[in-house]
């Protein structure tokens, strides 16, 4: 069964007619629905508020989820339902993002990018489903800024998330490893390789990242790697 017919099953069973912002307080409450089906609606329904951010909407928004999300023929519709659903809804993205913090993070707890916890994954998502279309705007940016701070991550943390993502944005090898300038290059193969742990697809899927948005650890894994080889030869010039 895959996580689109999930997702239809989970809103089917607890939507009943009331707005998607209403489905976190429920998943929260129950235990029947999976973390993934969690994670991809939390991605859908932020990416739903987040296509204005930029002031335009794409010709085909749901095509800017195909850089986290694998479609199997015929289930695009299921992620667009889930789109409009959240369009719709006049809940503001600061509702739901909140709303996702508690389902994710019930303590409240200031988290950071080491903590590796499933609420950067959807951060993760976010920025790339904002540079589906080649350009990352200030809207955005704001809106992204406000979604961490939301999520209860700590500027460090949405620095290094956007620094891994977005073209032209500072990009230190180091802050992708979530180091601080000049680390000993032991320290920074010991961040690379808790990363590399961190990014296989079984210990995400084990988080609550679904087997469809494993596209989401390629490009982790590729801009982690890139940046251990940069300070591995910086260190050995």
């Amino acid at each position: 069964m895959s996580i689109w017919t999930r997702i239809t099953e989970a809103l089917a069973a607890l939507l009943q007619g009331e707005p998607l912002s209403v489905v976190f307080d429920k998943l929260r409450a129950s235990d029947a629905p999976e973390q993934s089906v969690g994670f991809t609606i939390a991605v859908l329904a932020l990416g739903a508020k987040m296509a204005k951010a930029d002031g335009t909407v794409t010709r085909d928004e749901v095509t800017a989820f195909r850089r986290i999300f694998t479609f199997p023929q015929g289930e695009e519709a299921h992620a667009a339902h889930v789109f409009d659903l959240a369009r719709q809804d006049v809940a503001g993205f600061d509702a739901y993002a909140h709303k996702i913090a508690r389902l994710f993070n019930p303590d409240g707890r200031k988290l950071c990018a080491d903590d590796h916890h499933v609420l950067v994954d959807i951060l993760e998502s976010l920025f790339q489903i904002a540079l589906a279309d080649g350009s990352y705007h200030a809207g955005e940016d704001a809106f992204l800024a406000h979604v961490a701070d939301a999520f209860g991550l700590d500027e460090a943390c949405f620095r290094i998330v956007r620094a891994r993502l977005v073209e032209g944005a500072p990009r230190d090898p180091y802050d992708v490893l979530g180091l601080p300038q000049g680390a000993t290059r032991e320290a920074a193969r010991k961040a690379w390789k808790a990363l590399v742990r961190d990014t296989h697809p079984d210990v995400m899927q084990a988080r609550g990242v679904p087997p469809e948005a494993m596209k989401l650890a390629e490009r982790r894994m590729q801009l982690i790697n890139e940046a251990w080889r940069e300070i591995n030869a910086r260190v050995a010039a």
